[in-house]
């Protein structure tokens, strides 16, 4: 099969890499990808909200499946794009239509969807830039800390936690009143703040039946002991030794088949991943969030501990028969280690040079912000997350202390890393 990926992160890679391993791949693209999948497969250049840019690639490469990693394109409705064009419908795209990605695209919509189904979560309200004063006068009604969350789509910054109810009514300010994030803080939640600890659990689904992938929990604050700013990933681990086999009939019996009954019974159709942001309360999931695609950096950590054909179980969504499938997963740790630019998540400087790639290393180096030197055919880093690094070994210290070692190996300018991935769990 010709199979073309829409990404450029670390996700992308580690998905890529794990397809290219598949005996069924005949050729393998990437759009627009970065220097590590331009090893795994072939690049191109293509604009991920050209949808039009992205039909004509298809047709004219004879491509037979669609691969969506990122939200924003799920978001905007490329699923739809695809299946209203009569040359393109044939071509499955995996990956949510609009409708199911506005469990991602809009908070308030998942959170109504959850409480439709009885699904647990935290308590919440939604308020629009007119109901400012309300929002300011349910805050009073609540306890800090307070979780105010931009509605739509915002890079992953619409999240805030503030302590007080000072920070709280600044944030109702900017988010809501000089629309900080523009159309995603059209509206705002506010929600109850659950202490626990978090986790990532991901499902892929036809829409019907669902297969169940190995749980991570990833590293969000760029400094050790999660201080500092909120970034994209700075690492993550799998599997997670609290999600034990009683925590994950909880999370399935609770919370992931409710969701796929509310999606049927809602009539809205589902064709690929599920990403449930669950939090532990006493023993107990509750969920934070959905996503309608996998993690980042959680995909690093979870594609090498899956064992089996990951464009068999693709097919098999496509098919809509996914019933009865199986995934073999290795019972070893993964633990990735992120390398990022200095200053990131705030403003880093691009193009600086990555020494070190060309070793062997007893771990795998996913690509996330690399580009090639067009002038020297060099890799240079081109984002704020550079290298996702991950080891694979039967007990987490190990495969930590691999990442580590391989991480120290690895120089460019400025290369930053958080040195305390994983210690929570010992």
């Amino acid at each position: 099969m010709n199979i073309l990926l829409l990404g450029s992160g670390g996700r992308e890679h580690a998905i890529a890499w794990k397809l290219s391993r598949s005996a069924g791949i005949r050729k393998l693209y990437i759009a627009p990808g970065n220097a590590g999948t331009g090893i795994t497969g072939i690049n191109v250049d293509l604009d991920l909200r050209d949808f039009q840019e992205i039909r004509r690639f298809v047709l004219e490469n004879d491509i037979d499946m669609v691969i969506v990693g990122p939200e924003e394109p799920l978001v905007n409705g490329i699923v739809d794009f695809f299946e209203a064009d009569e040359l393109t419908r044939v071509i499955p795209v995996i990956g949510p239509a609009k409708s199911a990605a506005r469990l991602e695209g809009s908070k308030d919509f998942a959170k109504a969807f959850m409480q439709r189904h009885g699904i647990p979560t935290a308590a919440y309200r939604t308020f629009t830039a007119s109901e400012a004063s309300a929002a300011r006068e349910f805050l009073r009604s609540m306890k800090p800390p307070y979780v105010l969350k931009a509605d739509g789509l915002a890079a992953g910054k619409g999240v805030v936690i503030c302590t007080n109810l000072a920070e709280a009514d600044q944030e109702i300010t900017e988010m809501l009143e000089k629309a900080r994030f523009g159309k995603a803080s059209e509206k705002l939640v506010i929600e109850e703040f659950l202490s626990g600890i978090e986790l990532s659990v991901f499902i892929l689904t036809d829409g019907q039946s669902w297969v169940l992938l190995p749980e991570a929990k990833d590293y969000k604050r760029i400094g050790e002991g999660d201080t500092g700013l909120n970034t994209g990933g700075m690492g993550s681990v799998s599997p997670v030794p609290f999600a034990d086999e009683e925590f994950m009939e909880k999370v399935k019996i609770n919370i992931i088949q409710p969701t796929i009954d509310g999606l049927i019974k809602e009539n809205i159709p589902y064709r690929g991943f599920i990403f449930f942001g669950l939090i532990n309360v006493n023993n107990n999931p509750y969920v934070i969030e959905y996503n309608v695609r996998m993690g980042d950096p959680e995909t690093e950590s979870v594609m090498p501990r899956i064992k089996s054909d990951l464009l068999d179980l693709f097919i098999k969504v496509a098919e809509k028969n996914l019933a009865g499938a199986t995934l073999e997963i290795s019972e070893d740790t993964a633990a990735t280690v992120v390398l990022v630019s200095e200053g990131y998540p705030g403003t880093y400087e691009k193009g600086a040079l990555i020494e070190g790639l060309d070793k062997n290393y007893p771990s795998q180096l996913f690509h996330a912000g690399t580009t090639v030197n067009d002038q020297h055919g060099e890799v240079v880093t081109s984002g704020g997350r550079v290298l996702a690094i991950t080891s694979v070994a039967p007990e987490l210290k190990e495969a930590l202390a691999l990442s580590y070692s391989t991480a120290s190996e690895i120089s460019y300018k400025g290369k930053t890393l958080r040195r305390d991935i994983g210690f929570d769990l010992f």
